[in-house]
């Protein structure tokens, strides 16, 4: 790149197929790269991509070859995407989650969705299924479609035959299940759910996907929104994706290490903060019985807060017709890669904002799709043009009690969340108490989510001493610096809990 601050990293891969992948469709998924990406296979350029935390896959059939394959791929720092990604955090860039080679089999489920639906009474359900296959031969597909519970006992099943031209086929499976166990924080309870596409001729299995979903109802009912017919209380927290080690690159370890500290201090709520997490974060989440508010990657506090004033005259996305379609796909990737957790109760559609017509088009992206789940945005707070138009909930961040009182105390038209509060940073937490009583004061305040989980700071080799220690912004000749300012967690970076870890476990306790 002659950009002057913007650094170029180039990676090369060589590499032979596997002998089970000869005569297959090849595709590669990169599931992280900050910021943008092109890629390259044997010489031929491949394809663009930006956004960091969604997965982006391609095709490289026409391409590939049995040896000596060489897959080339360069990241730059800086893109059209920075514009769209202030999130506050270490400013890294690189290849930073799992990349996959797949083989595709000729018939191939290239999009599922269960749509789980449970009935008003809480105790029976149902379950529709949306299939999209590709066949790149000729052959006559049936799916048949096995639900079955905790024991392993079939609860239901159907089979339809799918249809279509050219190779792209689908077919819709609707199926009553009866009596059901519904899903929520206190019984995490999911069926295994399997498809298997057959040949309709011979009977033989082409292809199998298996996937737990869960039954569970999000509903808004004068103004307070409750998930299987009761309340719904949030005892949140805004969680990044972070390791003292290797930054935004985690592994499973630190995932179930993370859940198991949600689950033993009361917490039953996370904000994926700014951006999709790893993929095996929701379906943990899924088991665990954690609700989610999956946010789009979209933060651009920077065009619009200038000084500590609001100034949108250069606010991006806002209304601009060339950013539209940049902040839709974004709300399509996050839809399309988690659409089936149960664990998703909420759809943010990013972070700090502002608001606009770019982002009202998100709203309309994700109501179209009637998946039952509500949208969040906190944003419009700033442009009440918006409000109506953008978000099922009044959302705020660090209101005081006596402001959330206030709203909620003069014809409220919403749900009031508070998708941050809290503050963590230094000596913290000594307020939560005043804002936890709101919850037994007005049925329409549902609780918030804690800024923030875990301090995003770097584990270091200190020179003098030799130990091991933590550094912050600032400490690493960086200028300008925020400083501390991203250690705001309820852990050290380290995932060690901080004192004030004691306040959230008796508050939240309280409301478990």
């Amino acid at each position: 790149s002659e950009a002057r601050h913007n650094p170029v990293g180039s990676y090369l891969k060589h590499f032979d197929l596997k002998p089970t992948m000869l005569g297959k469709r090849i595709r590669i998924c990169f599931e992280g790269v900050e910021e943008a990406m092109y890629l390259w296979i044997n010489g031929q350029f491949v394809g663009y991509a930006e956004d960091s935390f969604t997965p982006s896959e391609f095709d490289l059939t026409p391409y590939i070859r049995e040896k000596k394959n060489i897959l080339a791929v360069q990241v730059h720092k800086m893109s059209t995407a920075a514009f769209l990604e202030d999130q506050d955090f270490f400013r890294f860039f690189g290849i930073f989650r799992n990349v996959t080679l797949k083989a595709v089999p000729d018939v191939h489920m290239e999009d599922l969705w269960f749509k789980p639906v449970l009935n008003p009474d809480n105790e029976h359900g149902s379950v529709a299924v949306s299939m999209r296959v590709s066949a790149r031969k000729q052959v006559t597909v049936h799916a048949q479609f096995v639900l079955r519970d905790r024991e392993g006992n079939v609860v239901a099943e159907n089979s339809v035959p799918l249809q279509g031209l050219n190779g792209n086929l689908t077919g819709e499976i609707y199926t009553d299940v009866g009596a059901i166990h519904s899903w929520d924080n206190h019984h995490p309870y999911l069926y295994q759910a399997t498809i298997a596409l057959k040949n309709a001729e011979n009977g033989e299995l082409l292809e199998l996907v298996p996937y737990d979903i869960g039954f569970r109802r999000v509903e808004i009912i004068d103004k307070v929104i409750y998930l299987n017919g009761k309340r719904l209380v949030i005892t949140g927290v805004n969680r990044h994706e972070w390791s003292p080690k290797t930054g935004r690159c985690i592994g499973m370890e630190e995932m179930h290490s993370d859940i198991a500290c949600i689950l033993k201090n009361n917490i039953n709520s996370v904000r994926t903060c700014h951006y999709p997490d790893q993929i095996p974060w929701y379906f943990l989440c899924d088991e665990a019985g954690i609700y989610v508010m999956a946010e789009c990657n979209l933060e651009s506090h920077g065009s619009f807060q200038k000084l500590g004033a609001t100034e949108p005259s250069c606010n991006v996305p806002g209304s601009i017709p060339q950013w539209k379609e940049v902040v839709l796909d974004r709300a399509r990737t996050c839809f399309e890669t988690f659409k089936n957790h149960p664990s998703i109760l909420f759809w943010s559609l990013g972070n700090e904002s502002y608001a606009g017509d770019d982002i009202e088009a998100m709203n309309v992206y994700f109501k179209d799709k009637k998946d039952g789940r509500l949208v969040h945005y906190e944003s419009s707070y700033y442009n009440r043009a918006y409000e109506d138009t953008i978000s099922d909930i009044e959302s705020r961040m660090y209101a005081k009690p006596k402001d959330v009182a206030e709203y909620l105390s003069d014809k409220p038209k919403k749900p009031y969340i508070l998708c941050e509060f809290m503050h963590d940073m230094g000596n913290s937490m000594g307020g939560l108490g005043d804002y936890m009583k709101l919850i037994d004061e007005f049925d329409l305040y549902q609780g918030g989510f804690i800024w923030d989980f875990i301090d995003q700071a770097i584990l270091v080799k200190d020179p003098v001493t030799g130990k091991d220690v933590l550094r912050y912004g600032g400490d690493f000749e960086d200028r300008p610096a925020d400083y501390e300012f991203s250690a705001n967690g309820i852990l050290f970076a380290d995932r060690r809990e901080k004192p004030a870890m004691q306040e959230v476990r008796y508050y939240y306790g309280l409301y478990r």
